[in-house]
């Protein structure tokens, strides 16, 4: 065992300048402007380059345990619709997507929609759109599946991340249902999404108004931490996460005219929603302790 280790350790250091000199190559291209990024920004290069700060989070810090992946499409479209928490940033997205590439035998990124005031915030807007978040709008969930992406979606919008602690894992209202319509004209399938664990990260106990204001936020979470430890209190707690893959729901039988029968976008908006649901009380019970 102690030579196949050092012969290990050897071979690292002899790749080591080869890396070292593809990352030095890959700054060097970047800084004279010879990169790609789709029509919203996403930048392939960028995110692998940072995906070992979110893999730090999914393994080191948030512990995610993640089952069904296999059940995300390994090719063409899908639309995954998922429970939002995690106050006003997007980590349960970004989690989600960490589970899906690196879990995945099709390694597939996935482009998330975002809330549209974090796009005005400077850096984190360039951030999240290189990583894969796009602006929260109908056309361009349907453009993205259009391309044949994966494309997850958060029908609770802000009333599922702002929301406070004593209605957590309580699924808000799917609004109009709109992702269905989306999901109806694009032929595409739909994957139901539990996330547990996103949302003891940030606990929220009041609002801030002054502070949203200012900011232009839907509003900012007094939690325990904050703004009673200042900036530190900004730092998520280290909550112990849980997320299932679902089955996809077929929808296969309707076509995209469908998209304007209001009955059937609600009776199949409410189908996903009591699936989500029912899913986040099981993996509650499988979780067990929030944080241990």
């Amino acid at each position: 065992m102690a030579a196949d280790s050092t012969d290990l350790n050897a071979d690292l250091l002899a790749d080591l300048p080869a890396r070292l000199r593809g990352r030095f190559e890959g700054a060097a291209r970047r800084l004279r402007g010879e990169y790609t990024e789709d029509p919203w920004g996403f930048d392939e290069q960028f995110a692998e380059a940072v995906r070992p700060l979110f893999e730090f989070l999914y393994d080191g810090y948030w512990r995610v345990d993640a089952t069904g992946v296999e059940n995300v499409p390994a090719s063409g479209r899908a639309l995954l619709v998922a429970n939002h928490a995690g106050s006003l940033f997007p980590f349960d997205a970004s989690m989600a997507a960490v589970a899906i590439h690196d879990l995945h035998p099709a390694k597939r990124w996935t482009r998330f929609m975002v809330l549209d005031w974090a796009f005005v915030l400077p850096y984190l807007s360039a951030f999240m759109r290189r990583v894969g978040g796009v602006p929260a709008k109908p056309e361009n969930a349907t453009s993205l599946l259009e391309r044949d992406e994966l494309v997850m979606a958060f029908p609770e919008g802000v009333k599922g991340t702002g929301k406070p602690f004593s209605q957590r894992y309580r699924l808000q209202r799917f609004g109009r249902g709109g992702f269905v319509e989306v999901a109806l004209r694009t032929r595409s399938p739909i994957v139901p999404v539990a996330i547990v664990g996103s949302e003891e990260i940030y606990p929220k106990l009041a609002e801030s108004g002054p502070l949203a204001r200012l900011i232009g936020a839907p509003f900012v979470p007094i939690t325990p931490t904050f703004p009673l430890l200042g900036p530190l209190g900004l730092i998520p707690l280290p909550s112990k996460w849980r997320m299932e893959f679902g089955e996809p729901i077929d929808i296969s039988d309707h076509g995209s005219e469908d998209a304007d029968d209001r009955r059937l976008v609600f009776e199949l908006s409410e189908r996903v929603r009591e699936t989500v649901q029912g899913m986040l009380y099981e993996n509650l019970v499988a979780r067990g302790s929030a944080f241990l």
